[in-house]
C-alpha cells in the first residue's frame, strides 16, 4: 500500500454533500445501502472504472489499472463518490483505499469532502481506524478553507466511533475546537454516544450537552437528545430522561420513534411492561408510527413473560398496519413458546412459520429452537436443529453451544457432552458461567467426577475461578461416582480458598455418607451444619430430620440389644427359649413364617 503521511496534493470542494446522521440502531451511526439492490451494470464512467476493479489482475491496484485510462475531461466528483459508494456496498476494502489515493494524485484533484463522508464511515465500519487517521491527517485542512467543514469532522468522529476508537474520537474533537470549527448537533450525538461506549456516566454525558448548549450550538435536536436519552436509559435513570423528552417538546421538537423506542425498551428490560405500553400508545396518540423495532420490543417483553399468545396478536398487527416482521420478530415467537415445557412443537412450528415467509434464520433463531427442544427434552431434535443450523452456513454462537449442552445434560448423556464440549475448544469458542455450570452438573450428576475436574480446570484459565456453587456440584460428582471418602477433604479445599460452605454442602456430603449407611458420619456433619447455621429450608430439613431420626432409633435399637446380649454372654447367661405347653391341635397348626426354620435338606 502507498499511502504516505503528510502526503500534499491539490483539493477541490464538491458543491454539496449529505452530513452523517445517527441510525435508527444505536450501535451503528453509519447506515449502509447493503438492503439495496447494487446495480450490476453501470453506465458511463462509473461503469467503466467499476468494470476495471472488479477485474484487476493479480499484484495489481485499481489506481495502477486506471493509469492506462484517459477518461478526457469526463470523470467528475460526483462520479467517484458513486464509485465509492459501490466499493463500499461491495466490501472492496483495498478498492476504496486505492481509489480514493488515485482520485487525490489527479489534477485537478477529485477528492471532495463527500468522497470522505463516504469512505470514512465505511473504513471504520471494517474496522481499518488507522488507515481512516492517515488520510484525515493528510487532508488539507489549515490551508484548503473548504475543508474546514464541521461535517468532514463529523464523517471522521462517525468512523472512529465505529471502529471503538473512542481516544481517537476525542483527539478529533479537541482538533475541532483548536481550529475553531464550531460542533453542530451531528458532532453531540456522536460524541455522547462515544461517552456512553466509553464507560463514561450519565451526568458526565449531561454536562457535555450543558456545555454545548451555553456555547450556543444547537443541541436540542433529535439526534443528540436521542443519544443522551440512551445513556440515561442505560444507567436505570428513565424518570430522568423522561423529564429530557419533555424539555425537548417544550424547545418545539415533537419526539421521533427512536427515542420513543429507546424508552419502551428501557422498561421492557425491568419487565415494566405495563410502562412500555403506555408509552407505545402515547406514541400512536401523537401521530408517530410505530416501526418494526418497536413492535419488536413489545414482543421481546411479552416473550419473556411466557405469553405467546400476546406475542402472536403483535405479530398480526404488524401484519396488518403493513409491517413486515423480521427475523427478531419471529425469534420473540420461538423464545415465547420454546420457553416452556411441551410446547417445543409450537416453536418448531414458528421457525417453520419465519422460513416459509421468505426470512433467513439467524444464529438468535436457531439458538432459540435448541433451547425448545432442550426445555422439553428432547435432545435428539436439539442436535438435529443444530446440525441444520451448521448447514445452513450460520456460525454458532457461545448461547447456541450452552443451549445444546444444557440439552444433553438433561438426559444425562456425558459422552456428548465431552464431543460438544471438545468442538468447542477446537473452534475457540470459550464460555459462560452458565455454559461452566452447565458442564460441571452434567457430569457431576453422572458421578463423572475426574471429568468434572477436568471443567474446573480448564474453566480456570479463563479466569472462571471456583466457587461454593463449583464445589458442591463437585461433592454430587464423587459422592455419586463412589468416592464419597474424598469429601473431607474437598471440604478442606473450600476452607483454604476462603469459601464458606452452605446448607446445600453439608447436605450433599449427609445424603452422601446416609447412601452408603456411614450413620456415623452423616451425624458428625449434621451437627458441623447446625453449629455453622448452615441450615437449609424447612421443608427440606424436615426430611432429612426424618431420615436421620429413623436411622437414629434403628442405630439405638440395634446398640441395645448388643449391650444386652454382651451382659449376658460375660454373666454367663445364654438367650432364653420360651417354650410354651403343646396342646391337641399342634400337629394342625401352620408355622408363621419367620417363627420356625426351614426342615434341613435331606442328605445324599
Amino acid at each position: 500500500m502507498s499511502l504516505k503521511r503528510n502526503r500534499r496534493s491539490s483539493w477541490h470542494l464538491a458543491s454539496t454533500f449529505d452530513s452523517q446522521q445517527e441510525s435508527e440502531n444505536d450501535d451503528t451511526l453509519f447506515t449502509s445501502h447493503g438492503n439495496e439492490e447494487i446495480v450490476s451494470e453501470m453506465v458511463g464512467v462509473v461503469g467503466e472504472i467499476l468494470e476495471v476493479a472488479r477485474a484487476l489482475p493479480k499484484n495489481v491496484t485499481i489506481g495502477e489499472a486506471l493509469e492506462n485510462h484517459d477518461f478526457e475531461g469526463r470523470l467528475r466528483e460526483e462520479d467517484c463518490v458513486e464509485v465509492l459508494r459501490v466499493l463500499s456496498e461491495e466490501n472492496n476494502v483495498l478498492g476504496c483505499l486505492y481509489f480514493f489515493e488515485w482520485m487525490g494524485s489527479r489534477e485537478p484533484c477529485l477528492v471532495s469532502p463527500k468522497a470522505c463522508s463516504v469512505l470514512f464511515p465505511f473504513l471504520g465500519k471494517v474496522g481499518k481506524g488507522d488507515e481512516m487517521l492517515v488520510i484525515f491527517n493528510n487532508l488539507p485542512l489549515k490551508k484548503n478553507k473548504l475543508f474546514r467543514d464541521v461535517r468532514v469532522y463529523n464523517s471522521a468522529l462517525t468512523g472512529l466511533l465505529l471502529c471503538k476508537r473512542y481516544e481517537d474520537a476525542w483527539k478529533v474533537y479537541k482538533l475541532m475546537e483548536e481550529s475553531n470549527i464550531q460542533p453542530d448537533h451531528v458532532t453531540a450525538s456522536i460524541m455522547i454516544t462515544a461517552m456512553r461506549k466509553k464507560g463514561d456516566s450519565a451526568k458526565d454525558a449531561w454536562e457535555f450537552f450543558e456545555e454545548l448548549d451555553r456555547n450556543g450550538i444547537k443541541c436540542w435536536s433529535l439526534e443528540s437528545v436521542g443519544a443522551l436519552i440512551k445513556s440515561f436509559c442505560d444507567e436505570g435513570l428513565r424518570k430522568e430522561a423522561l423529564i429530557i423528552q419533555s424539555e425537548l417538546e417544550k424547545q418545539g421538537t415533537s419526539s421521533n420513534v427512536v427515542i420513543y423506542n429507546t424508552l419502551m425498551d428501557s422498561y421492557s428490560k425491568l419487565n415494566q411492561v405495563e410502562e412500555a405500553e403506555g408509552l407505545f400508545a402515547e406514541m400512536k396518540l401523537k401521530g408517530i408510527t410505530p416501526t418494526t423495532a418497536s413492535y419488536n420490543i413489545l414482543m421481546d417483553a411479552y416473550s419473556k413473560r411466557l405469553q405467546p399468545e400476546i406475542v402472536e396478536t403483535l405479530l398480526q398487527e404488524m401484519e396488518t398496519v403493513g409491517l413486515e416482521p423480521n427475523v427478531i420478530s419471529y425469534t420473540c415467537l420461538i423464545n415465547a413458546y420454546g420457553k416452556q415445557k411441551k410446547m417445543s412443537d409450537m416453536a418448531a412450528d414458528a421457525f417453520l412459520r419465519m422460513k416459509k415467509a421468505g426470512i433467513k434464520p439467524s444464529s438468535h433463531s436457531y439458538t432459540a429452537l435448541v433451547h425448545a427442544y432442550s426445555v422439553s427434552g428432547w435432545h435428539e431434535k436439539a442436535s438435529i436443529a443444530f446440525t441444520n443450523m451448521l448447514r445452513d452456513g450460520i456460525r454458532p454462537s457461545i448461547e447456541t453451544y450452552t443451549a445444546l449442552l444444557d440439552a444433553h445434560r438433561r438426559a444425562g448423556d456425558t459422552e456428548t457432552l465431552m464431543k460438544i464440549w471438545k468442538t468447542m475448544m477446537r473452534s475457540k469458542v470459550g464460555g459462560t458461567k452458565v455454559t461452566f455450570n452447565i458442564l460441571l452438573d452434567g457430569f457431576s450428576k453422572q458421578g463423572c467426577y475426574v471429568e468434572a475436574r477436568d471443567v474446573i480446570h480448564e474453566f480456570g484459565k479463563l479466569g472462571y475461578h471456583p466457587t461454593v456453587l463449583t464445589y458442591n456440584m463437585l461433592m454430587n460428582a464423587y459422592a455419586r461416582g463412589g468416592q464419597e471418602s474424598k469429601l473431607p477433604q474437598l471440604l478442606k479445599e473450600m476452607v483454604v480458598l476462603g469459601l464458606k460452605p452452605d446448607s446445600v454442602t453439608y447436605s450433599t456430603m449427609i445424603y452422601a455418607y446416609i447412601r452408603v449407611r456411614d450413620f456415623r458420619r452423616a451425624f458428625f456433619y449434621h451437627k458441623k451444619m447446625v453449629e455453622s447455621g448452615q441450615v437449609p429450608d424447612s421443608n427440606s430439613y424436615k426430611k432429612m430430620r426424618e431420615i436421620l431420626d429413623e436411622k437414629a432409633k434403628i442405630k439405638n435399637r440395634r446398640d441395645k440389644n448388643a449391650i444386652v446380649g454382651i451382659v449376658r454372654s460375660s454373666m454367663g447367661v445364654g438367650k432364653l427359649k420360651r417354650r410354651g405347653k403343646k396342646d391337641e391341635f399342634w400337629k394342625n397348626r401352620k408355622s408363621q413364617p419367620g417363627n420356625r426354620s426351614s426342615p434341613p435338606s435331606p442328605r445324599r
